[in-house]
């Protein structure tokens, strides 16, 4: 039970820290570097602190989040973007749980295997109904991924129509990295195989995605209730009628599957491996049976505008963003409950709020108009940042451009910054600049294999065809015993959506004042550039999804 002595608490604690910021005013904006870096520490403590449980999606612990941010911003002069003249933005959204699930193989000599859930398979909850069954042939299509630009396509000679389609996940290696996280993404499977004609999907993981993310970990994060937003019409969005079930194998789910199949698993994994899956009909039936609960809620993005300087350029936008929620409140690990997400992502709130406090508080104005905009259930599936994105709270031809922040692990002495995005518009040459007049390089993408450019939330702005970067300190250290790509291995393994994802891992706080001051020095260069951030020809995300 939540009880009302600590929601009061809470109250108590934001009042004190706002008073503290509220006497920051007469501090000129350009601060020294620890006073900047003292206030990203300071708001990550209160953000990651256990009272606020974990800040899930339309949780108590969200809103006072949501309500502290917004509280930050009308400090710093800053004016409500959000509905209704506030700092608030509703996401009204869809939770869907499943009560009661089943996925069984019938092959076409022998009898039928159910499979134990969740040891061989998480059958996913149905948003659109309250119980949903499909039976129908099985068919391998490979990566799912049909990409006419790179004379790429799984579903050839393939006739899904009416069956169940089993994909792997990611996309294939030899894909450029970019449209290859695009077209690994599940809505975009999802979205390929139901055009095709197929009612419902499987999807399993080729050994190298297993060891990047065990089973275990798709079974904690799989076995929660899922999310969709809820669109005007009443309806959950990016959801598709004719697909009636949906369910990921694990490890020795799709061993007891391929015990079926004409093809061995071990070569249906070497030809994934290589990027060169062939798809064919298995001899196999599959049942997909659920039973779902649904309950309707809502979560705030947070939204606040500092107006532009320049009479002309000041009606348009250039949004910069960070995902305020975490994943709550969840199973124990060594008696901890509470996942607080200090790192994932209450620094990069921290920093943004930073970010917008030398904005403001700068001797000029930008001449462009900036956009704060705390999002949430991100960790739903980038559910705020879409909803903001196909309903933005100004006009959606006046946002320019987006910079993201998600996650930056700042423990050790930071040297460059990797902006995810970058190359694909005329956003990388201001970006360099920006991040070379702060002392320090731009990097490339240093985890292809991760897809990241698709995972946060600046891809809701991408599909609206808004060019857009995600920031992230970059893994070459200014101390040689460190290295950053093995410190946010150690991260991924041990912390990430864990409950030690809290304050009391390590924070390097030159590395904090050096970041901060590259995402202000990126975000101030473009307000002020007079010309809007373009899609460079023939890139990518520009042919898919870049305006008339």
């Amino acid at each position: 039970m939540r009880q009302g002595w600590r929601y009061g608490l809470v109250l108590v604690t934001v009042g004190v820290a706002l008073s503290a910021l509220g006497n920051e005013r007469a501090i000129s904006a350009q601060a020294d570097d620890a006073g900047a870096a003292g206030r990203v520490r300071a708001h990550m403590e209160f953000l990651a602190d256990d009272l606020l449980e974990g800040r899930e999606a339309g949780t108590r612990g969200y809103d006072v989040a949501a309500k502290y941010v917004a509280s930050v911003l009308q400090t710093y002069d800053f004016e409500p973007a959000g509905s209704s003249d506030t700092f608030f933005q509703p996401v009204p959204l869809l939770e869907s749980r499943l009560t009661q699930s089943e996925l069984s193989i019938a092959p076409k000599s022998g009898a039928s295997v159910t499979l134990d859930l969740p040891t061989d398979a998480v059958v996913v909850p149905d948003h659109l109904r309250a119980t949903s069954e499909v039976t129908a042939p099985l068919v391998y299509a490979g990566f799912g991924v049909t990409a006419p630009e790179q004379n790429y396509d799984d579903y050839a000679d393939l006739n899904v129509r009416g069956k169940v389609v089993l994909l792997l996940t990611n996309a294939p290696k030899q894909l450029p990295s970019e449209p290859r996280a695009h077209y690994a993404s599940l809505q975009q499977k999802v979205k390929n195989a139901t055009e095709r004609g197929a009612v419902g999907v499987l999807l399993t993981a080729l050994p190298s995605d297993q060891k990047r993310f065990p089973w275990d970990r798709v079974v904690q994060i799989a076995g929660e209730p899922q999310m969709a937003w809820i669109d005007a019409q009443g309806k959950p969005a990016n959801q598709y009628p004719e697909l009636r079930g949906r369910a990921l194998l694990g490890p020795t789910g799709a061993t007891k599957l391929f015990a079926h199949s004409p093809t061995p698993l071990d070569e249906v994994h070497a030809a994934g491996e290589s990027g060169k899956p062939r798809g064919f009909e298995l001899p196999v039936t599959v049942t997909i049976r659920t039973r779902t609960a649904h309950e309707k809620t809502t979560s705030p993005n947070v939204v606040g505008v500092l107006k532009g300087s320049d009479p002309e350029l000041a009606t348009s936008y250039v949004v910069l963003t960070a995902h305020l929620d975490h994943t709550g409140v969840g199973p124990a690990v060594k008696g901890d409950t509470i996942y607080n997400g200090a790192y994932d992502n209450a620094a990069g709130c921290a920093i943004l709020l930073e970010v917008a406090r030398t904005i403001a508080q700068a001797p000029e104005r930008p001449r462009r108009s900036v956009l704060i905009t705390f999002v949430t259930a991100e960790e739903k599936g980038l559910l705020g940042s879409d909803y903001f994105a196909r309903n933005p709270t100004v006009p959606q031809e006046a946002i320019v451009a987006n910079v993201n922040l998600d996650m930056p692990i700042l423990q050790w002495p930071l040297a460059e910054v990797v902006a995810f995005g970058a190359e694909n518009s005329s956003l990388g040459a201001v970006v360099q600049q920006a991040v070379k007049a702060g002392g320090l390089t731009l990097a490339p993408d240093p985890l292809p294999e991760e897809n990241l450019f698709v995972r946060s939330d600046q891809y809701s702005l991408v599909k609206q065809g808004v060019p857009a970067v995600y920031l992230m300190p970059g893994f070459t250290s200014k101390d040689p015993q460190k290295d950053g790509g093995e410190i946010l291995g150690r991260f991924l393994a041990t912390h990430y959506h864990q409950p030690s994802d809290d304050l009391s891992l390590p924070i390097d706080l030159e590395a904090v004042a050096a970041f901060t001051q590259a995402n202000y020095l990126i975000a101030i260069a473009i307000a002020n550039d007079t010309t809007a951030p373009t899609w460079k020809p023939g890139n990518f995300f520009g042919e898919q999804f870049g305006r008339p």
